[in-house]
Formats: C-alpha cells, sequence, structure tokens
C-alpha cells in the first residue's frame, strides 16, 4: 500500500480538525511545543520535527496519539546534541541575554523552570546556594563547579542548570558567611555571660601558620556554644604582633570589648610577649584573680598527648618489633589464615581484631598493643608455625609492653572525656585530672625500678599541669550540686596529704573572691530582685588631699550590705544537701532552674563551666602533631579561607536547645 508522502505543515497555535486527535484538545499546552514543530506527512500520520537537529518521532498515526513524554525526554535528558551543545557553549561565552535568547529557542516562564518529570519548579538561586553549601561542609575545592564532569553530571539531572565560575560560587560562599556571622553576632549580643576564646595553631608548607579562634559561651536559656569566630593568619617573621593583633579585632568584630573571661592556648606556641599582651585582653585585669589562671597555658588534649608520645618513645624498640609482626600478619592472606589457625589451635580466647597503627594517632598504637599483648601467645608460637615469621618478643618485651600499656590506658580513658561528648562543660575534668595525678605519683615512687623509670619523666610534667590548673578545675567542680567543695576535700585530702588543709582554703578564699570581683565590677550598683541591677543615686564624695575617690555613707552600707548577702548565697549553696550522683545529670539544666535562688552564683557558673580546659576536641585530641593546613586552602585569600572554615564549624556545630523537662534535674527551694 502506498502512501501520499506529501508534507503539510500544521500550525501549533490552529485549533485542529474535529476527529483529527481523540481528546479535542483547544491547544498543545506542553513545553515541549517550545521546541518541535508537527507536520502532517500522510493519511491519518503527523510527525513531531524538533526545530533544532530536525530529527521527527511519531505523533499521530489514525486514531492513536503518541504523547509527548518522548519528546521531553529529547529535550531535557539531554539527547538533542545540537541544543546540548548550545547550552555548554553558554558556559565559556560572555553574550547578552538578546543573543543568548536568539541561539536557544525561547521558552515559556512556567515551562522554564520545570524539573524533568515531575513538574516541579526549578530554581537557579537555589541551586546556586545549595552549590555553596555543598562545598562548604565537604571542604570541596571552589573550582570543581568549572570542571566539565560536575558540570555534565549536573546538566544530566537538570539539563536547564546554568554552570556556575569559580569567582561566582567564591562569592556565594562569602555572602552566606556573612549572614552566618550576623546570626552569631546578634546571639552573642544577646548573651547575659562572660565569653570565654580558646586558640588552636594550624601550620602549612608555606611562611604562615593560622590560629583558630574559638569562643566557648552559655546563652541566656543555658545552652552551650562553641562557634570558631575568627581564622588569624599569622605569619612566622611576625607571630607574637600578629597574634595579638588577630585578637584584638576579633573582639572588636564580635562586639566582645571587656567581656573575655578567660583565653586557652598551648604554651608550645606562645611567648612571654604574647602572654603579657593577652593577658591585657582580660576582663580581670588584676593577674592574681584565681591565681593567673584566667589565662590557661596548658591545653588539657596536648599535654595527653605529649605524655603518650613520651611514652611511646620510651619503649621504641620494642613497639617498633610488635609493629612489624602486625604488619607481618596482615601482609597476605595466608599469613592471616596462618595466625588464625594458630589461634584456634592454642585457644586463646582473644575476639580483637589485629590492625596496625597510624603514628599519627597514639590511641591506634595504644589499640595495636592491647591487641598485640591479648594474642602475645600465637605471636610466641608464630615462628614456629610460619617460617617466613622472623621477629623475636621476648616474654620480658611483652612484659614491658603490657606495662605500658596500663597506664596508656589511664591517659586514652582521661581524654576519652573529649571524645565521648563535644564540648563538656568544665566540672566533668577535676575527676579525670584528679585520678590521673593519683596513678602517676603512685607508679613514680614506687618500688619496681622499670614502673617509676618509666612514669617519673611523666609525673614530672602532669604534676606542673596539675598544680597550674587544679584550681580552676575545683572550682567548677565545686559548681556542680552533686559535689560542691565535698569532692574537692576529699581529693586534695588524698594527693596533697599534710598540706590538704592550704589547698582547700585557696579554693574556698578565691571562690569567695570571685564573688565579690563580679560585684565590685558593678559599684556603684546594688542588686534588687533576681539578675536585675540599678545604679544608685545617692550622691557620693570626690574630695580628697590626695585626689582619690571616696563613696557616701550610705554606698558604702549598700556595699557592706551587699558583700553580707553574697556571704550568704555562696554559704547556703555549700551548706546544701548534695544532690544524688546521677551520670546523666544535666547541670546547665540545674542552674537554669535555680538561677532565681542563687543569681550571683548562676552568674558565675555560667562563665565557669563553659571555659575550655582544651583546644582540641573530636578525634584531633589524639593527635600527635600540630595539624597542617593542606596546599589548596593555604593558597586561598585568608578572607576567603576564613569564610569557608567559620560556615563549615557553624553549619556543623549548631547548638540544639536543651529540654529541661526532660533533664535530671531538681528546683531548690
Amino acid at each position: 500500500m502506498e502512501f501520499d508522502t506529501h508534507v503539510t505543515t500544521v500550525n501549533n497555535n490552529d485549533k485542529p480538525e474535529s476527529g483529527t486527535f481523540p481528546n479535542k484538545r483547544q491547544r498543545k499546552k506542553s513545553m515541549v511545543w517550545e521546541y518541535f514543530t508537527v507536520q502532517s506527512v500522510g493519511a491519518g500520520i503527523t510527525r513531531a520535527y524538533c526545530k533544532q537537529c530536525k530529527k521527527s518521532f511519531a505523533y499521530i498515526s489514525g486514531s492513536k496519539l503518541s504523547g509527548t513524554s518522548h519528546l521531553k525526554r529529547h529535550i531535557t535528558l539531554g539527547i538533542c546534541q545540537v541544543l546540548r551543545q548550545k547550552n555548554e557553549q553558554s558556559l565559556y561565552c560572555n553574550t547578552d541575554a538578546s543573543r543568548d535568547s536568539a541561539n536557544r529557542p525561547k521558552k515559556r516562564t512556567r515551562a522554564a523552570s520545570e524539573y524533568p518529570g515531575n513538574g516541579s519548579l526549578f530554581d537557579q538561586e537555589r541551586c546556586n546556594h545549595d552549590i555553596a553549601k555543598m562545598i562548604i561542609l565537604h571542604d570541596y575545592p571552589l573550582h570543581m563547579v568549572e570542571q566539565q564532569g560536575f558540570i555534565n553530571f549536573v546538566r544530566s539531572l537538570q539539563p536547564q542548570f546554568n554552570p556556575l565560575h569559580l569567582s561566582s560560587v567564591e562569592a556565594n560562599c562569602v555572602s552566606m558567611f556573612h549572614r552566618k556571622k550576623l546570626n552569631m553576632l546578634n546571639l552573642i549580643k544577646g548573651i547575659p555571660a562572660q565569653v570565654n576564646l580558646s586558640l588552636d595553631l594550624c601550620t602549612s608548607n608555606q611562611a604562615t601558620r593560622y590560629v583558630f579562634v574559638r569562643g566557648h559561651f552559655i546563652d541566656g536559656d543555658w545552652n552551650m556554644h562553641h562557634p570558631i569566630l575568627k581564622v588569624i593568619t599569622v605569619p612566622f617573621s611576625d607571630c607574637d604582633d600578629s597574634l595579638t593583633q588577630g585578637v584584638v579585632t576579633c573582639l572588636s568584630d564580635w562586639h566582645l570589648d571587656g567581656r573575655l573571661f578567660t583565653l586557652a592556648f598551648d604554651k608550645s606556641f606562645s611567648s612571654e610577649t604574647m602572654i603579657g599582651n593577652l593577658r591585657g585582653l582580660l576582663s580581670f585585669k588584676s593577674p592574681l584573680i584565681l591565681n593567673g589562671q584566667l589565662l590557661n597555658q596548658n591545653c588539657y588534649a596536648r599535654v595527653l598527648s605529649r605524655l603518650a608520645v613520651d611514652t611511646l618513645c620510651s619503649l621504641r624498640e620494642t613497639i617498633g618489633k610488635v609493629r612489624e609482626s602486625v604488619k607481618f600478619v596482615n601482609s597476605s592472606d595466608s599469613h592471616k589464615n596462618k595466625f588464625f589457625e594458630l589461634k584456634q589451635q592454642l585457644q586463646v580466647p582473644s575476639m580483637v581484631d589485629l590492625l596496625i597503627d597510624d603514628q599519627s594517632k597514639w590511641n591506634t598504637t595504644y589499640h595495636m598493643l592491647v591487641a598485640a599483648c591479648e594474642l602475645k601467645e600465637v605471636f610466641t608460637c608464630f615462628d614456629a608455625f610460619d617460617p617466613d615469621y622472623k621477629t623475636i618478643i621476648t616474654m620480658g618485651d611483652w612484659k614491658r609492653v603490657q606495662t605500658l600499656c596500663t597506664y596508656l590506658k589511664f591517659l586514652y580513658d582521661a581524654a576519652n572525656i573529649l571524645t565521648d561528648k563535644p564540648y563538656p562543660t568544665a566540672n566533668v575534668f577535676f575527676c579525670e585530672v584528679s585520678k590521673l595525678q593519683e596513678e602517676m605519683t603512685h607508679a613514680a615512687f614506687t618500688d619496681d625500678p622499670f614502673l617509676s623509670s618509666l612514669i617519673m619523666p611523666l609525673y614530672e610534667k602532669f604534676d606542673q599541669y596539675w598544680r597550674e590548673s587544679c584550681l580552676i578545675l575545683a572550682i567548677a567542680v565545686a559548681l556542680d550540686p552533686r559535689h560542691k567543695m565535698k569532692l574537692v576535700e576529699f581529693t586534695f585530702a588524698k594527693i596533697f596529704v599534710e598540706d590538704a588543709e592550704s589547698w582547700i582554703r585557696i579554693v574556698e578564699d578565691r571562690l569567695r573572691e570571685l564573688f565579690i570581683e563580679y560585684n565590685t565590677q558593678m559599684l556603684p550598683f546594688a542588686a534588687t530582685d533576681g539578675d536585675e541591677f540599678f545604679l544608685k543615686t545617692e550622691p557620693y564624695e570626690e574630695e580628697s588631699c590626695d585626689n582619690s575617690i571616696f563613696y557616701g555613707e550610705d554606698v558604702l552600707s549598700d556595699y557592706e550590705i551587699l558583700i553580707s548577702d553574697l556571704k550568704s548565697e555562696l554559704d547556703e549553696y555549700l551548706e546544701a544537701p548534695l544532690l544524688p550522683m546521677v551520670q546523666e545529670f544535666d547541670i546547665l539544666s540545674w542552674w537554669k532552674l535555680n538561677g532565681f535562688k542563687y543569681p550571683t552564683l548562676s552568674r558565675i557558673a555560667s562563665d565557669i563551666l563553659s571555659i575550655p580546659v582544651s583546644t582540641l576536641f573530636g578525634d584531633s585530641v589524639f593527635d600527635t602533631k600540630i595539624r597542617k593546613m593542606d596546599s589548596y586552602k593555604s593558597s586561598l585569600s585568608s578572607s576567603t579561607l576564613e569564610a569557608l572554615i567559620c560556615t563549615k564549624d557553624w553549619f556543623q556545630y549548631e547548638s540544639l536547645p536543651i529540654d529541661v523537662t526532660n533533664a535530671l534535674v531538681k528546683l531548690e527551694f
């Protein structure tokens, strides 16, 4: 049968003849008709033609209508090579909107923003925002948006996506940083407490170091916050002045002048000049407040890491033998199978995984040694079972490794409080630090010559840390209503023995001095109900022979009453019964509920409990070396680098509100 091949063009806007379309639509409304035209090619046969590549598709055959899904796929999935090439060329062309419109078929507004297949709207601005957020969260390089593989992938999902230039995505990331910073600034402005800062160092392959300035504070709802506030670029040639000026700029940018309570950093990158400069930035200028421990030069995590590394170095040769043995077992499936077979024959019950360590993380070395010690019986016999195994580890070696593991475990447990819960409150450290001090003291002065020689160098270093930090840690635990001064008294009696009474008195005196300091800063203010303070309007005298200022009699009377009230409040808290020892106890919720009874003490608690005892948290607490900035990030401008690092931190560690109704707390009356 022959068909008439005469081609007749059909106007898309004309009303189809009656009986031509089964559904009798008056007008074709699909987005595809911006890209296709229909032509009659024979009796009852109509085909759709792509305006770009001229390829034809079935549309109408007799009474059968093929629909438009296959036509839409041709356009939206990039099957049309002509249209796809035009879209790809637009990335590198700087043509104006009119020229771009001439290169591609004009789309109706509704159709231009459809995702293929689901009819939802495509928002280019939202897509740009999400790409910037993705780059920030996952540390992707900014130039990935110009890589052809990324462009092809995104266009396979959404052909209408317009690729971005590096400068555009960089601007989007910086803009996101400024928006988030404004929100953070509003939060900090509204907090009633002071702010603590910690400084953490990061090196690079360039002649530059980077210092991350992290804020630590409690807001009005007693939620903890730990945002990175600034990334300071510090050249090696001008470290002290650049760092000090960077901290000053940070305080100014975040409106924290006069609100800095403590500053924590590690003494490994500090100098006397820098320490003197930084001390002048504290809200309490006197170095006598808390015996100068408001300027904390001991990062808890770095102290533990240095002790662990020193311990491992003392048995470097023996640990090397164990490491080579573990490497041998893991070097092939044959060795693994033989080792497992011998383990079964010897009926060694250990189920630990025998893994090689990462020497940049001391906890992995600890786990490797523990696992090897559990399998020492297998290693001892393995040379007879597998002749390729040549390493000899004596029983004396194993005994020394086991002793080493015993004391590494104390360090490991002490460090784990920084990994179990991100940024714990300061009250949790006293127990761990005092326990470690007791164990170190006992081991250092033991009659065992090997143990004493192993631990004595560690004890001398940790004892210095203990004496420089125990005061602030004791005051923090005294603000825990489960312990108060009772735990301090009990612990000091064991550690300081005959000197315990004087050390306990120091803690009590410094706590009372802190009460007075908090309120004398506010004179001539007088306390009223709750947390409100009002300026006294009574006149005071300013005349004296030496031009010193004397307060009037009424003001001095109010001051004496104020100090008396403070002592009553502190004594009432310390003399109240201890709360039960509940591990899930939420100390912040307790102070939130009891702040009205202890208004002055609660203000001190909000500052003390948020003190950063460590500048490192998470898995980085086990690092044996200072972190190094990679070459790509080091190549970025300081403003872009700060934007990427700070915004990622704010996305990742945004504080969640505390549900006080579920917290194990007690309201005192």
